[in-house]
């Protein structure tokens, strides 16, 4: 079997459909939990590890881009999917906007949500890269938690970074002077390496920038065709 019994979050309010899709992705070797809302699936999160959360958006209590807001405050990386009934422009930005990975209108066809959990759960980084379980970091006259996302110039005032700048800062600092090639961390970051979330890792990269030109000594290089480095000058 495929799915590896990759642990899987859906909180979903229709019983009926939450219980056939439970079904379908046990069927294909995953391990899920299904809550019945956002407040039981928000303490169900807090209480295991999840390898992807499925959160329907319309929920009593506790709609899924509050709930996704909420997983987002103490786990920045897991992927998340939304599902809805309605397929509005501005409901699919909202989504994204709050940290979602990928959104599916009802009804869907259930084998492409089983190839886009496939998809997303096998991306890997590459074997070789440099990882570190540390989240505190001084680097020239900063001091970087990743744990707080928070960045601190020579004792100064704190800049509370995003999920994702946060995620990209960290892979520079752990690789300090190397190369971090984009395939590297669109994998991590992104689950993607596509031209979009090519382009939005330049955004950000421009974003951490801006953070660090207080120090001179501190610059992101670009290296054509490859990556970045993150060195001290």
């Amino acid at each position: 079997m495929k799915g590896s019994n990759k642990k899987i979050l859906i909180v979903e309010d229709d019983p009926n459909f939450g219980s056939i899709l439970k079904e379908y992705l046990t069927i294909n070797d995953y391990d899920i939990t299904l809550a019945k809302n956002g407040i039981e699936g928000f303490e169900k999160f807090k209480k295991d590890d999840f390898d992807l959360c499925i959160l329907d958006v319309m929920m009593p209590y506790k709609d899924g881009f509050t709930l996704a807001k909420e997983i987002r405050e103490i786990n920045d990386s897991v992927p998340i999917f939304f599902l809805t009934a309605k397929n509005l422009k501005d409901d699919v930005l909202k989504g994204f906007k709050v940290g979602g990975d990928d959104y599916l209108t009802k009804p869907f066809d259930s084998e492409v949500l089983l190839a886009k959990i496939k998809a997303v759960l096998n991306r890997q980084s590459l074997p070789d890269f440099p990882t570190s379980d540390e989240f505190e970091f001084i680097f020239s006259e900063f001091s970087f938690n990743s744990k707080l996302r928070t960045l601190i110039h020579n004792g100064g005032s704190t800049i509370k970074l995003s999920p994702k700048e946060n995620q990209l800062l960290r892979l520079l600092v752990i690789n300090i002077n190397d190369l971090l090639t984009r395939e590297v961390a669109l994998n991590k970051i992104w689950r993607d390496d596509n031209y979009f979330t090519s382009r939005s890792m330049d955004v950000y990269i421009a974003k951490l920038r801006k953070y660090l030109v207080v120090d001179r000594k501190v610059q992101i290089l670009n290296i054509h065709g490859e990556g970045f480095r993150l060195v001290i000058v």
